[in-house]
């Protein structure tokens, strides 16, 4: 038995390719067609064997009855025709096998291989071919192999009613010209297959705008594995409004094609769906049969491999050679319509008004216009005609840095003057210098520089409709005609030029474009801005415009004044002051170097103060160098303020140095797991850029990759277009074990803090406040530094910028980089989403050591030495400054040795006390008996001298007598006897 190959392209599509069966057949190795094919050996064996049961032969085939197809290749590269004969035919006959093309053949773009005589031929009128190739541009079905497959990974841990919906209706939606995928929180994926008989590749155009949904493409084998297509895995995102393309290279053999998104919703915002359109593949073995062309495109030449879309009023069918006009005079349609559609009366939202030039009197009026293309007649009952021009004005004046000569138009002024529009032009003063720029704020006529258009993201034309149109005080968008229609007004900038005097000034501001605007919509509209190769772009994307009624025509934006600064090739509308050189008063301005202000008084050049920053809108003047926060610096360009690491704090006369060195490289927080509405798990990975590199940003967040570490983005920074760099950032964190991927997913990146504001111990810095129950309490009473930081990003939450406050306490436990935490009463980091904050416990945060943070211990003195000991006070709330000094070692006494000495001391002391006692006892006794002697000769005989009653005593002579008294009086009372006699005598 023969079995047929994975045959080509056939029935409608545009979209079949070589290897799918025909529209209603199963596919060739399928039990189906095997049993088709087994039913077909037996039935003409029965009709050469047996007689039926009617007793009659069955008829021979026809060409009608039967197809050819080719057999799948053996190992030597060949492979056979043979006819298969159609579904419910019965016939006898068919033709023989007969050797076909290698495997390799193919026919070249708008040919196709005929099968009788297996010839390429080319494709007829209103069909086409791509030869080797298959295209999928119709998307009003979803075309024959392909297939949806929705699934949610449940991560929710709970009773299955609690439980998420599952994802029964999701899916990949058709739209017309394109295929639109899912907007809500399942993964859904697009496949389809295809045999390739040799390499060729995969090209397909997308619309992919919003993060919040996960975009991959990715190619399986029929082994389900992956194949090498990692780094065309991840599909990058588009601007606003255009299409992108994709390409990969597909291997021989069978290729399994997947489009897979995943919503991830974290809030209320509705995501904006990911769209893919002309999914071409190129390689497949051989086309059988030619597409026809789609309605709305014609074909009118054999051997086509596109066909061509039908203008505007104009229609076909499918498989047209030709397109069909519509009657003007009462129909319409649109490029590439498949039908014409009648027209309808005209209304007030059929026309706009618009003002006229000025003209030689200098004067304008209203005027009113269809809107183009015309839909509407006028001939029909209630329809409206246009309405009569208005009055004639006086015209407005010029714009700012242009002059009217009397003429009816405005023109620029010279270079070296300057106008506010309604005065002639005029040389700037000495000392200045033309601050050129543009400043439309009149809208008589578009400014020279400027263009408007229309542009449909599904291809259809809308370059003749109104795009903006003038209104005399504002310009204003036009009607689009779909919702796919963008109104386009573009100001061309040759290029920004800063002035002379800021020519030199690093992180200066070039140029700035600013517009004031307003948005008149009933429905969803959206004003799109963007700068893009010296064009500044402004699109408004209409809501729902239907050519049919027009319903939403009123919808739009007026632009009130427009204003570039520092444009190459501007005009003045005013002059500012410059710096002079070094002669005299009227010399030429000069550029300041960098960090450098313009001094008032002398209009010279003068650097900014230390730890100030230049302004990066002015130089006039002291007041442009701004002081930096506290605990900051300036570079040497003074052109940012940023930390150096150090710090330093009085406390209680006592001084505290920090030192954040180490912490200077970026430190990472992974915060969570938090859950989507439907269980999605997520985490929050935050990094943080403390300090140092001269104020560089260090902190890099990146979207769509398969790997978030800090360190790979680094080393691969060229390979990712999505990060951002910052101070602190943010970036969502899909796991992989939540969607089914092979690595964590980084998306949603935010910037969180691009702006060093100060470091200090307060916990308020410019209306950013750490409350005191928002971390718990330190153990010790080392001060907390706190790091603030801003972003100048605003959203519409958060319209001051987003904030960062990173508070640094010293925790001797915490070796090395530490450990960084986020608030309990707000696990995202932040409470309102506007402010975050953040705790980095480390001993690297602790203040530097000094002599205040140790104490001495002396130790015994042992033979004759004693040691000195330094020891730290504990516990240690210091780290790194000074080290401890070395033990001191001094030599002492033994105490033995003093004993003995001061035994000696006191027995020499005792035996002295002892013998000045007895002398002084004996000379006593001396004494009183002379006394005693002299006391008894007085009272005997008052005036005369008492005799002597022994020989003369010499002085040191002892008296040996022995005097004997019966009343002995002491020596107080001989006093007192010798007192009162001397007071009788008296």
């Amino acid at each position: 038995m023969l079995f047929r190959s994975r045959g080509p392209v056939r029935g409608r599509g545009r979209g079949r390719p070589a290897e799918a069966p025909r529209r209603g057949r199963s596919p060739p190795w399928s039990p189906a067609w095997i049993c088709c094919w087994a039913l077909a050996g037996c039935q003409a064996a029965w009709a050469g064997d047996l007689p039926s049961a009617s007793s009659r032969p069955l008829p021979p085939c026809q060409e009608k009855d039967y197809h050819f197809e080719y057999t799948e290749c053996d190992s030597s590269g060949s492979r056979w025709r043979v006819a298969i004969p159609n579904s419910a035919v019965d016939c006898s006959g068919l033709p023989d096998p007969v050797r076909g093309k290698e495997c390799t053949f193919s026919c070249a773009s708008g040919e196709y291989l005929e099968m009788k005589n297996q010839v390429c031929s080319k494709c007829g009128e209103g069909t086409y071919s791509l030869g080797s190739g298959i295209k999928f541009d119709e998307w009003d079905e979803l075309p024959a192999g392909f297939s949806n497959i929705a699934t949610f990974m449940d991560t929710v841990v709970g009773p299955s009613d609690s439980r998420p919906d599952g994802c029964n209706n999701s899916s990949w939606i058709p739209r017309g010209n394109y295929i639109e995928s899912n907007r809500d929180d399942c993964t859904v994926s697009l496949i389809y297959a295809v045999h390739l008989k040799k390499s060729g590749y995969v090209f397909f155009e997308y619309q992919y705008v919003d993060n919040n949904i996960f975009f991959e493409f990715f190619i399986q084998n029929d082994q389900c594995q992956e194949m090498d297509t990692t780094t065309d895995k991840w599909v990058k995102l588009t601007d606003n409004g255009e299409w992108g393309s994709h390409s990969v290279m597909l291997k021989s053999g069978t290729n399994i094609l997947y489009w897979r998104t995943t919503g991830i919703l974290m809030g209320s915002k509705a995501v904006k769906p990911v769209l893919v359109k002309n999914i071409t593949i190129e390689g497949v073995a051989y086309t059988s049969e030619c597409f026809p062309c789609k309605p709305g495109t014609f074909s009118n030449k054999p051997g086509s491999f596109n066909c061509q879309v039908c203008p505007r009023n104009t229609y076909s069918e499918k498989g047209a050679k030709e397109c069909i006009r519509c009657k003007e005079d009462s129909q319409f349609s649109e490029e590439g319509s498949s039908e014409c559609t009648e027209r309808p009366p005209c209304t007030t939202k059929d026309y706009f008004q618009i003002h006229t030039p000025c003209d030689e009197e200098g004067k304008t009026q209203i005027m009113y216009k269809w809107i183009e293309p015309k839909i509407c007649r006028e001939d029909l009952t209630d329809a409206i005609r246009l309405p009569p021009s208005g009055e004639k004005k006086d015209c407005p004046p010029c714009n700012p840095g242009f002059y009217n000569n009397g003429s009816s138009s405005c023109h620029p002024c010279p270079p070296g003057t300057f106008s506010d529009g309604t005065k002639d032009c005029r040389p700037c003063p000495a000392g200045t210098e033309p601050a050129l720029g543009f400043e439309y704020k009149w809208w008589n006529v578009l400014p020279g520089n400027m263009k408007t258009s229309c542009f449909n993201v599904g291809n259809s034309k809308c370059d003749g409709m109104n795009g903006w149109e003038v209104a005399g005080d504002h310009i204003q968008s036009g009607a689009g005609g779909s919702d796919n229609d963008y109104l386009i007004l573009n100001l061309h900038i040759p290029g920004f030029k800063p002035p002379t005097s800021m020519t030199g000034a690093m992180g200066s501001e070039l140029g700035r474009i600013t517009f004031v605007f307003e948005t008149l919509c009933s429905a969803d509209c959206v004003l799109y801005f963007m700068v893009v190769s010296g064009w500044a772009a402004f699109r408004h994307s209409p809501s729902s415009v239907n050519l049919f009624n027009r319903r939403f025509i009123n919808d739009m934006v007026k632009i009130y004044s427009i204003t570039a600064t520092n444009a190459v090739d501007g005009v003045a509308s005013s002059c500012r002051a410059c710096a002079l050189g070094s002669e005299q008063s009227g010399s030429s301005c000069v550029p300041c170097p960098p960090g450098h202000y313009i001094e008032k008084e002398t209009n010279q050049c003068k650097e900014c103060p230390p730890d100030t920053y230049l302004s990066i809108h002015q130089v006039y003047g002291k007041e442009a160098c701004i002081p930096c926060g506290p605990g900051s610096k300036s570079n040497q360009d003074h052109s940012v303020c940023y930390s150096d690491c150090f710090f330093y704090h009085e406390k209680e006369n006592q001084s505290l140095h920090y030192d954040f060195s180490n912490l200077s490289s970026v430190g990472s927080l992974m915060n969570g797991p938090s859950f989507t509405s439907k269980g999605t798990k997520y985490f929050h990975f935050f990094n943080i850029s403390l300090c140092g590199h001269e104020g560089k940003k260090m902190a890099l967040c990146t979207n769509n990759i398969t790997d978030f570490t800090v360190k790979e983005i680094v080393a691969g920074s060229d390979d990712y277009t999505n990060l951002v760099g910052a101070f602190v950032c943010q970036s969502t964190i899909i796991p992989s074990e939540s969607k089914g991927f092979r690595a964590a997913l980084s998306s949603q990146s935010i910037i969180l803090a691009d702006t060093f504001l100060g470091v200090t111990v307060e916990t308020t810095l410019q209306n950013i406040n750490i409350k005191e129950d928002m971390f718990p309490v330190p153990p010790s009473q080392i001060p907390d530094v706190h790091f603030f930081y801003k972003s100048s990003t605003t959203t519409t939450s958060c319209i001051n910028g987003r904030s960062t406050a990173v508070k640094m306490r010293c925790n001797p436990t915490k070796s090395g980089a530490g450990v960084i935490s986020v608030p309990s009463k707000c696990p995202a980091g932040t409470c309102d989403g506007c402010t975050f904050y953040f705790l980095w416990e480390s001993a690297e945060a602790c203040p530097l050591c000094t002599e205040h943070d140790f104490h001495e211990i002396e130790g015994a003195c042992k033979r004759g030495f004693q040691e000195t000991l330094y020891v730290w006070n504990e516990p240690k709330w210091c780290i790194k400054g000074i080290s401890l000094p070395e033990k001191k070692l001094a030599t002492c006494e033994t105490v033995d040795f003093w004993l003995k000495v001061g035994a000696g001391v006191g027995a020499f002391t005792a035996v002295l006390l002892v013998a000045l006692t007895c002398y002084f006892w004996k000379k006593n006794q001396k004494l009183e008996y002379k006394y005693s002697k002299l006391v008894m000769t007085t009272n005997s005989k008052e005036c005369e001298l008492p005799a002597a009653d022994s020989c003369a005593i010499m002085e040191g002579e002892d008296n040996e007598e022995e005097v004997v008294y019966s009343n002995k009086q002491s020596l107080l009372g001989k006093l007192k006897s010798l007192a009162t006699k001397v007071r009788v005598e008296f």
